[in-house]
């Protein structure tokens, strides 16, 4: 675009001076001219004129001229001056407009042109806010990938992700991405992609011979971990607003779902809003429970938690977390600290959910007008009659970059009605949780998440009942722990990771109404299904094959994972334990996305 130039007082007014000043010499020159000689009469004059005046007549005509002409010329440059001024001082178009950033929103001012007739800027306008909800994330495997939008270089426009769109001073992205994932076992656990830690094959010995599911393996293809879904943000009254959804395939499926068409269902993972202004946040909908280890901070985003690097989609075996309701207060005292409250939708749980072992009820209190009906009894959790929410509270400290710390805690109650006396009985149990998170060595990176608990279960993946039942009706919680400890290591583009899981269930028994009938959990007798410990060791790695801001990332996976479980009651003649192992395989597509860059 051509530059033009500018109109300046200074030279405005020497075109008006020179004007004047020709004005006054024309003025001169008639005067003279109408005088004539004084010395002549004027009848000899007028009659016979000299040589000397008709010269002088000719000059003042040329001089005329040439004057008249120069006037010209400058009524035109004075015209096309005048144009100009009124295009610098006319409205700005509706482009500029739309450019500028409406005053309020907290987004950072665009620079202004250089010259005449750049009329908007040419970088993308990408939303910002005052405040930042959540610290930058670290690389993960198990989530969308984050690929942020950089600072241009000089004379370059920002490279920004083609799937994020604006409405107002909305900014929604779509997150997700596509996996195609194998899954190898040694023994036929009889599930999908996700493992069933505490039901995989136990080789009892019948007349001399074990059950298919020992001595066949399993090879399972799927697509179901694939996700979709999108975050929106936008600053509203000061404050900055999140909300959030995901979905993946990975819910109950029909009985035919493997025969002619994987008409994989479709179901929730999260989906909350969050709102943040100044130091407090709050936060309410389905999400990962504030119990979930965190890798920074106190937030919701998944990027920022810790659930392992596995591909395995029930993770890691001694993971605490959960996904659900929930109802969530933040406080920011500054950037290295974070307290939080949470009430979480409870559920009193007494096993059968993912393999995890069912409690054995008194006679006379086993039936679905009883306490399998008052209680999560073999996934019958939406008909149990909670008393009260789960309470979460969790402190959080990350004092530099390579340092994360959690401490934290939940408290329960449970409450029932035995119809055979008419009595209700209560019960009060909780649990607390430590986690350490350190970078000794630039992407190497140490942890550890540690929880112990009375009547905690059901946040061990429900690998663990939450109580038992006596009698007479009364409950007693089981007591609980689990840890995942481990690394995780980056080197450009490749993370090799490592954890060790555990859990331990505590027994907890009693006896039946007859005085000799044992019950509860991890009796004498009990089913081998009762385990006393759960472990599993897991080796992996992700590999990064090609990453584009623009286009996205694709990626391959490996993991594999040995895993064992001990019964409390091994019988006579019975193998001491169940061990299985298992290899997966990931290839992964993200969609290429990112939030919008947050303010500092």
């Amino acid at each position: 675009m051509h530059k033009r130039r500018l109109v300046t007082p200074r030279v405005v007014g020497m075109a008006m001076l020179l004007m004047v000043v020709s004005a006054l010499g024309i003025l001169a020159s008639d005067r003279t001219s109408s005088r004539g000689d004084a010395t002549t009469p004027p009848a000899a004059s007028a009659t016979k004129p000299s040589a000397s005046a008709n010269e002088q007549i000719a000059a003042l005509k040329q001089q005329m001229a040439l004057q008249q002409k120069q006037i010209e010329q400058m009524q035109k440059a004075l015209e096309e001056q005048k144009r100009l001024l009124e295009q610098l001082t006319q409205p700005a178009s509706a482009t500029e407009q739309t450019a500028q950033p409406a005053a309020g929103t907290g987004q950072a001012a665009q620079p202004r042109a250089s010259s005449l007739g750049e009329v908007a800027s040419t970088s993308p306008m990408i939303p910002q806010s005052p405040k930042k909800v959540e610290n930058a994330a670290a690389p993960l495997s198990a989530e969308p990938m984050a690929i942020r939008v950089g600072t241009p270089a000089a004379g370059k426009a920002t490279e920004t992700s083609p799937l994020q769109f604006h409405i107002g001073t909305a900014s929604i992205t779509p997150v997700g991405f596509m996996d195609f994932t194998s899954v190898f076992r040694t023994h036929a656990a009889g599930g999908s992609i996700g493992t069933s830690f505490g039901s995989i094959p136990y080789g009892t010995i019948t007349s001399g011979s074990t059950p298919y599911q020992t001595n066949l393996t399993e090879l399972r293809l799927s697509m179901q971990n694939s996700r979709i879904g999108f975050r929106a943000d936008a600053d509203v009254m000061g404050a900055h607003v999140i909300g959030y959804m995901e979905a993946d395939f990975l819910g109950n499926n029909p009985s035919n779902v493997a025969v002619s068409s994987n008409s994989n269902t479709m179901r929730s993972r999260v989906y909350w809003l969050d709102v943040r202004k100044g130091q407090w946040e709050v936060l309410g909908g389905q999400t990962w429970s504030l119990i979930t280890p965190g890798r920074v901070g106190i937030s919701p985003i998944p990027g920022d938690l810790f659930y392992s690097q596995d591909i395995d989609v029930n993770y890691q075996a001694g993971l605490f977390w959960g996904r659900i309701p929930e109802l969530r207060v933040v406080y920011h005292p500054s950037k290295q600290v974070a307290l939080a409250l949470a009430l979480d939708s409870p559920d009193q749980y007494a096993g059968g959910s993912s393999g995890g072992p069912l409690i054995t009820l008194p006679s006379a209190l086993n039936t679905s007008a009883t306490y399998q009906g008052e209680l999560d009894y073999n996934q019958n959790g939406l008909n149990a009659p909670n008393v009260a929410p789960d309470i979460i509270a969790k402190l959080a400290v990350n004092p530099n970059k390579h340092v994360h710390f959690e401490i934290g805690g939940v408290e329960r109650n449970f409450k029932v009605y035995d119809p055979n006396n008419t009595n209700k009985y209560s019960a009060e149990g909780g649990g607390g949780f430590l986690n350490l998170h350190v970078e000794p060595v630039k992407g190497f990176r140490l942890l550890t998440n540690n929880f112990w608990s009375d009547g905690g279960g059901r946040y061990i993946f429900g690998q663990a009942p939450d109580l038992i039942a006596h009698a007479d009706g009364s409950l007693s919680l089981i007591h609980t722990g689990s840890t995942v400890t481990g690394f995780e290591f980056t080197q450009k583009k490749t993370m090799i990771y490592a954890y060790y899981g555990g859990i331990y269930v505590a027994r907890n028994t009693a006896f039946d109404t007859n005085g000799t009938s044992p019950i509860g959990y991890g009796y004498h007798g009990a089913a081998s299904s009762q385990n006393r410990a759960i472990q599993e060791a897991t080796f992996g790695f992700n590999q990064t094959i090609w990453k584009d801001a623009m286009w996205g990332a694709v990626n391959f996976m490996g993991q594999f994972s040995y895993l064992t479980r001990n019964p409390w009651y091994v019988a006579s003649g019975q193998p001491a334990n169940a061990s299985l192992n298992m290899l997966f395989f990931n290839l992964r597509y993200t969609l290429p996305g990112s939030a919008p860059t947050l303010g500092k």
